[in-house]
């Protein structure tokens, strides 16, 4: 095949500026090869590079002494747990396939993020995910946000602004704008099912449980989608695995399926802006995943893995085989040379870049202690699995291929690796947080019927149940799922057999104990519309939430893994954005001590209607540490207490917790308001105490409040348990607020209390109280004779604590003062439930 000449429009098109191509030609010394040209095209995108973002990630808090290997070092992070026992964990984005092809991109994200865990040498216990789609329903009026000015972030403002990527109705009459809508909805659903299927073929077939997840629907999302996928495995401390191409001389081996030219330049698509055009041209770079094949490929790997003949094992995930090869190298300074012809391939004829650029799922790279291939060969056999030796370590520090017998590339492992272009971009506050800011709620009028409103809320798609996602994954495979999706945070047992067979040097040190069974809870969180209205409170927020999901269940934060999902780097206003949610990210996890093990930034998620809200995605494992200590978030037992924790209004915030909130949005119409503050001490101090008290064994029930507010926190924790698969248990409460909606006029003559605050009480909004969206509140529930102890603890710690109400019941009964409001709990959890369901019909 003759390669093509290498022109200013070759370079532009492998999205090079000229400024990287110089960098490249000095680099080599000479002009690159046209495969050459993609291998830096891929490894400077912004995917595997993190050229734009490499600065930011630095202020992340990286260091702990559980942490085994951390940030940035390999594929996946590694904390202890004690005992000798570690988890790898890591979430990892696949946006832009899953935009161009649902299920085919859901599919490979997911067998993706499985590789990298077991690459460290861990068995994969467990998967959780995080969804982001536009409107499954017609819903005009929930996604009205500030207008941009000058081209700024928040591009859609309504559905009739780009209700298509690159469509605009240009003056089309009414019935064209619902038909466009109509279109815009069927699309989404399209996307949604497609995902929301890749995901659980993939993890079902491979025998992994989904256990935890979330899926927001705004029109933000709509033409990008957003897809991460998470995974925890677990080890032995003496079992991790590293990337590195160790040993002059050393072989190295292809595993897995045969190289085809699907998922090609994957890497350097998912680094670019998502156009109806681009979508077209890439096709082709959307992988094909095999879920049974990488089940092979796993269990071969972790048996050779005892055998103690891999000196260093790497996926061939983004990038493909020219990422393996160069990373290894790279990590243990050494060089490496491989001989495409000895690449099996699926295909005719390909060229040297397809073999090289492909991202062919299923396949590794693994090098072994000289000597030992026939041991390798061996296990490969047994298990049915492809495999080639298709290279050695050099000590020269290049990556060197060949093909037909010439050297079609020639590169320096480190340089390409480690030492790509990094930008310092500028960034600038957009002029829409003015009116974010200035917003305030004079023309809003309060709820007048809050049950309506509730009712409303709990219907909406990003606030109603999941069980039509869920429902499609196995959460049970492998009998270590102890809480399962629906609760605040799901929790795996970790047992003996959950962990990587051992070598026999190391079952000879570590004998026949069996391991002490750990329970692990996990949770991932981000409200991407309060990171839009301010992003530093919003990431701050995400980061709260998900240590509040874990305290609700019992644990204590370990660690955290991020995924930046945002828009362009390239817009100052842009930048700013994700320089601002960085920021709230590292305050938040240095407050909880969860320090973050790696992650994935996914830049250029914009459609020709806009950028997305940046959401910067969080996902947090903590550690339970006995079972008596795991809750969930249901109320349990007739006549048990209801407490809240927390102040029911932040009186100082002039929004009352409205800003920002699901009941602006969907009662209002309005996406707009600064969010509610997060104060990350008082946050602690909640968390700290709630924990207390669970494991003085005081706490039956404990669910967060988020979106939606005490009315949605409230009404979950009466409906959201599931005794069956299909089988609801429903009870009620009565809750009294009247202390605290009602005016205090003698407040000032209290001790405590101020005349300030007594205005502000007797001006508290129903609608604040009822749905906004105050941070760090915890509803929770204990026997009605443990009441009074556990406020007067909760007050002692510093935390404000008042009874709200008791459990039992068929409905769901609201005092607030002069007025009761109350409705059965069946039509509360029909509109929840099955909301999902209804619009996917």
């Amino acid at each position: 095949m003759t390669e093509p000449a290498i022109t200013p429009e070759l370079v532009a098109k492998h999205n090079l500026t000229p400024e990287e191509y110089a960098h490249a030609v000095e680099i080599l010394g000479r002009t690159p090869s046209y495969t050459e040209l993609g291998i830096f095209s891929v490894m400077w995108s912004e995917h595997c590079s993190y050229k734009n973002t490499r600065p930011l990630l630095k202020t992340f808090p990286t260091k702990s002494p559980k942490i085994l290997v951390g940030a940035g070092e390999e594929n996946a992070g590694i904390i202890d747990i004690g005992d000798g026992i570690a988890i790898a964990f890591k979430i990892e984005s696949h946006n832009h396939p899953s935009a161009v092809e649902p299920f085919q991109g859901a599919t490979t994200g997911v067998g993706g993020i499985v590789r990298d865990i077991f690459t460290m040498g861990a068995r994969p216990v467990c998967a959780v995910n995080s969804l982001r789609f536009g409107p499954i329903t017609d819903d005009l009026a929930s996604n009205e946000k500030p207008k941009p000015e000058n081209g700024e972030p928040g591009v859609a403002t309504s559905l009739r602004e780009g209700d298509l990527p690159g469509v605009g109705n240009g003056g089309l009459p009414v019935d064209s704008e619902i038909g466009n809508r109509q279109s815009a909805i069927g699309n989404n659903k399209r996307l949604f099912a497609g995902v929301v299927s890749g995901i659980a073929h993939y993890g079902n077939c491979f025998g992994i449980p989904t256990v935890a997840g979330e899926v927001y629907f705004d029109k933000t999302y709509q033409g990008n989608p957003l897809v991460n996928a998470f995974c925890l495995g677990v080890l032995r401390h003496e079992q991790i695995t590293r990337g590195a191409a160790r040993g002059v001389g050393n072989p190295v081996f292809y595993v897995g399926p045969a190289t085809g030219r699907d998922g090609l330049a994957g890497a350097a698509f998912a680094s670019q802006d998502l156009t109806e055009e681009s979508a077209e041209q890439q096709r082709g770079a959307v992988q094909v995943g095999d879920p049974f094949m990488e089940k092979l490929v796993c269990e071969a790997c972790l048996e050779l893995l005892a055998t103690g003949a891999v000196a260093g094992m790497q996926d061939m995930g983004a990038a493909g085989l020219t990422c393996s090869t160069c990373e290894t190298a790279a990590r243990a300074g050494t060089g490496i040379e491989i001989e495409l012809d000895k690449v099996p391939q699926r295909a005719p004829n390909m060229s040297s870049y397809e073999i090289m650029l492909s991202e062919s799922q299923e396949r590794m790279l693994i090098v072994i202690h000289k000597g030992r291939e026939d041991e390798v060969k061996k296990i490969f056999d047994k298990w049915d699995l492809p495999w080639s030796e298709i290279g050695v370590v050099t000590d020269t520090g290049h990556m060197v291929v060949r093909h037909g017998g010439k050297v079609v590339v020639d590169i320096p492992a480190k340089k390409i690796a480690d030492e790509s272009p990094v930008y310092h971009r500028e960034a600038q506050e957009p002029a829409y947080l003015k009116e974010v800011r200035a917003f305030r709620l004079d023309g809003i009028a309060d709820s007048q019927l809050p049950i309506a409103d509730l009712k409303k809320l709990l219907a909406w798609p990003s606030i109603a149940s999941k069980n039509w996602v869920y429902r499609q994954y196995d959460h049970q495979v492998r009998d270590g799922s102890v809480v399962l999706p629906g609760s605040d945070a799901a929790v795996i047992r970790i047992k003996t057999d959950s962990l990587p067979v051992m070598s026999a040097e190391l079952a000879a040190k570590v004998g026949d104990v069996k391991v002490s069974e750990k329970l692990i809870a996990m949770t991932v969180d981000c409200n991407g519309g309060y990171v839009y209205l301010d992003p530093y409170e919003g990431a701050k927020a995400a980061v709260a939430e998900a240590c509040r999901n874990l305290a609700c269940s019992g644990a204590v934060p370990l660690g955290a893994t991020d995924n930046l999902n945002m828009p362009s780097p390239l817009k100052p206003e842009l930048f700013w954005q994700i320089k601002e949610s960085v920021r709230g990210l590292a305050d938040g996890c240095k407050a909880f001590n969860a320090p973050v093990t790696g992650g994935n930034c996914s830049l250029y998620n914009q459609s020709p209607a806009g950028p997305i809200d940046p959401t910067p995605t969080i996902s947090v494992v903590g550690l339970i540490e006995k079972p008596e200590y795991v809750t969930t978030q249901w109320f349990k037992d007739e006549g048990d207490a209801i407490i809240l924790l927390g102040e029911p209004v932040d009186l100082a915030d002039p929004l009352q917790g409205l800003g920002g909130s699901a009941y602006l949005q969907v009662i209002h119409g309005q996406k707009t308001g600064s969010p509610p503050r997060c104060d990350l001490e008082t946050a602690r101090t909640l968390h700290t105490t709630l924990l207390g008290l669970i494991q003085s064994g005081l706490v039956k029930s404990a669910h967060d409040c988020s979106e939606g507010g005490l009315g949605v926190a409230l009404a979950e924790s009466c409906i959201s348990q599931l005794i069956a698969r299909e089988t609801p248990r429903l009870i009620g409460a009565t809750i009294d607020l009247s202390a605290v909606a009602a005016p205090r006029e003698s407040a000032a003559n209290q001790p405590g209390e101020s005349a300030a605050r007594s205005r502000d009480a007797a001006t508290m909004r129903l609608d604040a109280l009822l749905f906004g969206e105050t941070q760090s509140r915890i509803v929770i529930s204990c026997k009605a004779i443990n009441a009074v102890k556990v406020v007067e603890r909760a007050k002692l710690m510093g935390v404000p604590a008042m009874q709200i109400g008791k459990v039992g019941g068929d409905k769901l009964t609201l005092k607030t003062g002069g007025a009761e409001f109350s409705t059965p709990i069946a039509e509360l959890h029909d509109a929840w439930w099955n909301s999902i369901a209804r619009a996917m019909a």
